[in-house]
């Protein structure tokens, strides 16, 4: 029987080197979670033994289990190298025509010839999907789906509002020459301050807005033309009253300036902006300042970027200015990790005993967050390991040295005449 139980610890041993061996081995993986072999004794002993004379029968390898403890983290230059703070998996995709998932803490991302974001494997990174201003729409596994880097342009938008704060000059007079709105190109003796901004039509083309400040003769009192390039005649005016203090009492109301698709040359849909004057603006005596100017169209864009914020918002940049949501990264805890599946590449499969997938929006709840541009080390303490490889190798000796031990016992009582 000694032989028995010697062979069961060279068996133990022999699992704890291999198992030590692979944590060494992997000391470098990214995403990688070390193993710890787990051992316990072996009794026999019938219902009618004496168990205060009962000897053990050796060792056996209960399990083998992952060390879900958090790796550090290694910073990089690629924004789609992701890293998990805290508990959860990213969800893969291993095919696009498959219907299975396989959960990951190895963020080390790419793009593939078609657009989609994958990892080394080729796995597809699996995201949620969300609104246009990147609200999440569902947080089910189902909803998931492989995530593709847009291929087209940013699309342009025409302008439908501006805003303008300003300080018109207190000391400033009438124009002795009166406006006329007729002309493509106003007197500059008929208004006393103009600014030009740009705005944008249906298809990105660049246009012209000009405002025209034209001082009255009433006291505190401006009027306002708008104009769309050289277009005729131009369009106005809206009247700002200012108070004693050089403040606008109410904020006064948008006034609508619009452009036909004739008068604007490029074969866009016609032009209708809202231009709001701020209840900011001022009327002191000072020169004449644009404080703050805005609109809300854009030009057509180029892609210029991807990146990925802390709650897994994946959003593509353009070059105007534009932040398209693509969706947001799926995040993916289970109630005993320790019971998922190893698959290899640093993956892991969902299992009876590992409980259903529980999704969720990264940061919220139990899952962790997302770092952009980090990778999560493997959580292997080499120091550790080399320490249990010499316990183990010791282990093994000492068991080798117990069989030793049985055959020189058993060769003298075969020796025996």
């Amino acid at each position: 029987m000694s032989f028995n139980t010697s062979i069961t610890g060279l068996n133990a041993a022999q699992k704890d080197l291999d198992v030590t061996s692979n944590n060494i081995a992997n000391a470098n993986s990214t995403g990688f979670k070390q193993s710890r072999a787990q051992f316990g004794d072996i009794y026999a002993v019938s219902a009618y033994g004496n168990s205060k004379t009962a000897t053990g029968q050796g060792v056996l390898t209960e399990a083998v289990q992952q060390q879900f403890t958090q790796g550090s983290l290694q910073f990089t230059n690629n924004s789609l190298d992701l890293a998990i703070t805290g508990q959860g998996f990213f969800a893969f995709q291993p095919a696009l025509d498959s219907q299975q998932s396989v959960y990951s803490r190895a963020g080390a991302l790419g793009v593939n010839k078609d657009g989609f974001i994958v990892n080394a494997s080729g796995q597809y990174l699996k995201a949620l999907p969300v609104t246009s201003n990147g609200s999440l729409k569902s947080t089910s596994l189902a909803s998931a789906s492989p995530i593709q880097l847009p291929v087209a342009a940013g699309a342009p938008v025409a302008t439908t509002t501006v805003t303008q704060s300003f300080n018109l000059p207190a000391s400033a007079t009438a124009p002795t020459v009166a406006f006329d709105p007729t002309q493509a190109t106003p007197d500059p003796a008929s208004y006393t301050q103009a600014n030009s901004q740009q705005i944008y039509d249906s298809l990105g083309n660049t246009h012209t807005l000009t405002s025209y400040y034209v001082k009255t003769a009433n006291p505190n009192e401006w009027n306002v033309y708008y104009q769309v390039d050289t277009q005729t005649p131009s369009q106005g005016p809206s009247t700002l009253t200012f108070d004693a203090n050089g403040q606008l009492p109410t904020t006064p109301a948008p006034f609508t300036v619009t452009a036909t698709s004739a008068s604007l040359g490029t074969g866009a849909a016609p032009l209708s902006v809202s231009v709001q004057t701020l209840g900011n603006a001022t009327q002191y005596n000072a020169p004449f300042n644009m404080a703050a100017q805005s609109q809300n169209g854009n030009t057509t864009g180029q892609l210029t970027g991807i990146s990925v914020g802390s709650n897994g918002l994946i959003q593509a940049s353009y070059t105007n200015g534009q932040n398209v949501a693509l969706g947001m990264v799926t995040l993916v805890n289970f109630s005993d990790p320790q019971a998922l599946k190893q698959v290899g590449n640093n993956s892991w499969a969902q299992t009876v005993d590992s409980g259903s997938p529980i999704v969720g929006q990264p940061g919220a709840g139990t899952l962790g967050a997302i770092q952009g541009g980090a990778l999560e080390q493997s959580n292997v303490d080499l120091t550790q390991q080399l320490v249990n490889l010499i316990t183990a190798q010791r282990n093994f000796q000492a068991n080798a040295q117990a069989i030793q031990t049985d055959k020189t016992a058993t060769d003298a009582v075969m020796n025996i005449r």
